[in-house]
């Protein structure tokens, strides 16, 4: 399935290919699941993977052409996944698309609200943050203090990565829990 998302792009398919999965691997480690307070639900393991996505697009706006343009075509994946997923979840075509506007309009959401908590270093408010948007109908819902304080740590981790790892297609999350 993963192979499927990146035929139209040609010259960085292998690179691609390769950080998606690292990214997608990352968003899926149990230990958000278990101990971190994300749901294991089909809207949790969505919420998981846009804060990483997020994580990883705050990383490479600062690189060079060739990591940007990688980044935007991890974007296009993770959309084209998520239309994939949509209709995987029986959303019929006439359907798929005002599910995804409002996807979309999630992600980007996401990425203002965790930005301006990130851009400070505020535990606090990204902690609130994750709370609305990963548990959204529970009006005190678990504490996501130990979510808030593993991706600031993997926001400090990404932006000590050097360049060239970027470029490579090989920028690693810092493994949940260790």
């Amino acid at each position: 399935m993963i192979l499927g998302l990146f035929k139209r792009k040609s010259g960085n398919i292998a690179i691609v290919e390769r950080q998606y999965a690292l990214l997608t691997a990352a968003a899926r480690q149990p230990f958000l699941y278990t101990d971190l307070a994300v749901p294991d639900t089909v809207m949790g393991r969505f919420e998981m993977l846009s804060a990483i996505l997020i994580l990883y697009f705050r990383r490479t706006r600062a690189s060079a052409r060739t990591g940007q343009e990688i980044a935007q075509e991890i974007v296009d994946a993770f959309f084209e996944d998520v239309d994939h997923s949509i209709r995987e979840l029986g959303v019929g075509d006439a359907g798929v698309p005002k599910k995804m506007k409002k996807l979309a309009g999630m992600f980007y959401g996401r990425l203002e609200s965790y930005a301006a908590a990130l851009e400070q270093g505020d535990g606090r408010a990204l902690a609130d943050a994750l709370l609305r948007n990963f548990h959204p109908d529970v009006r005190e819902g678990p504490p996501m203090d130990g979510l808030a304080a593993y991706i600031l740590a993997v926001e400090a981790a990404l932006s000590a990565t050097p360049e060239e790892v970027v470029e490579a297609g090989q920028l690693r999350i810092p493994p949940a829990g260790a």
